[in-house]
């Protein structure tokens, strides 16, 4: 898809809006800072923590969604509504800038209601390659000692246990996609970004705020990154992605609710 004001990746700021130009960069970095950039940098932090501690990656544990007030399970869901809800905060900022923007709002990235059946098509399809895919180099990649226990979940066995594993999953994708890909894109063909370079920046990315998983979840988003990247320049539109991302997650975290500690090869801590 070519680069202009209402494709993927954006329009280039020209080399006589300077001003402009430093202005968007400013901006992108604050949209980064206050969502996903700073996941990477906590999971670098993280990851070399757990690399220079005793012992092996396998013997700890990374928890996706954890108990935030154990035995109290009144207040432990509402902390986990609460960091749902400010999680999404990013992404109603990006929705507000591009709105400022003249581009529509998250219109302009393909987040709307006008293909409900072929977004959601497309990321079932999606999420079964990827998904099954993934979960084969996880198991793999933890089989060498690469890889941290990845625990999906660890919540306390509550009415509001699936619905929040849900809800979770949805705010996962939301905020991954539209920043990572849609508004990130975006930003960057408009400062003159080549695709390549691009694809690059937005795939290291979504690998960096992974590691703390280990090497494998590094790894194995740095790939989901590209191929999110390439599907989306393809289709002009972040819906099928957000569908895709939510399946995958809502699989795992619920599949790992149902099957940890009933089969064998689910790796789970030690």
């Amino acid at each position: 898809m070519r680069a202009d004001a209402g494709g993927a990746d954006g329009e280039p700021c020209g080399g006589g809006r300077p001003a402009a130009a430093r202005l968007l960069r400013q901006e992108t970095l604050l949209v980064l800072a206050l969502s996903v950039g700073a996941s990477a940098l906590s999971a670098v932090i993280s990851f070399t923590g757990s690399v220079t501690a005793p012992g092996g990656l396998q013997d700890r544990a990374a928890t996706l969604n954890g108990s935030q007030a154990p035995g109290r399970p009144w207040l432990d869901l509402a902390w986990q509504l609460f960091g749902i809800a400010t999680a999404l905060v990013p992404v109603a900022l990006v929705a507000h800038l591009l709105l400022r923007e003249g581009a529509g709002g998250l219109r302009a990235i393909g987040l709307d209601r006008r293909r409900p059946g072929s977004d959601l098509g497309r990321g079932a399809l999606v999420a079964a390659a990827i998904g099954g895919t993934g979960l084969l180099f996880y198991v793999a990649v933890w089989a060498t000692g690469a890889n941290l226990t990845v625990v999906p979940e660890s919540l306390p066995d509550v009415w509001w246990k699936f619905p929040v594993l849900i809800a979770s999953a949805v705010q996962n994708s939301l905020l991954e996609e539209v920043v990572v890909v849609g508004y990130l894109l975006r930003r960057l063909g408009q400062l003159g970004w080549t695709p390549a370079a691009a694809l690059a920046a937005s795939s290291a990315l979504r690998g960096t705020y992974h590691l703390y998983q280990g090497v494998g979840g590094f790894v194995g988003n740095l790939v989901m990154g590209v191929v999110f990247v390439l599907l989306y320049r393809r289709w002009g539109r972040i819906g099928p992605l957000v569908a895709a991302h939510a399946l995958i997650d809502i699989v795992a975290f619920g599949g790992y609710a149902l099957l940890a500690g009933e089969v064998g090869w689910l790796p789970t801590p030690p």
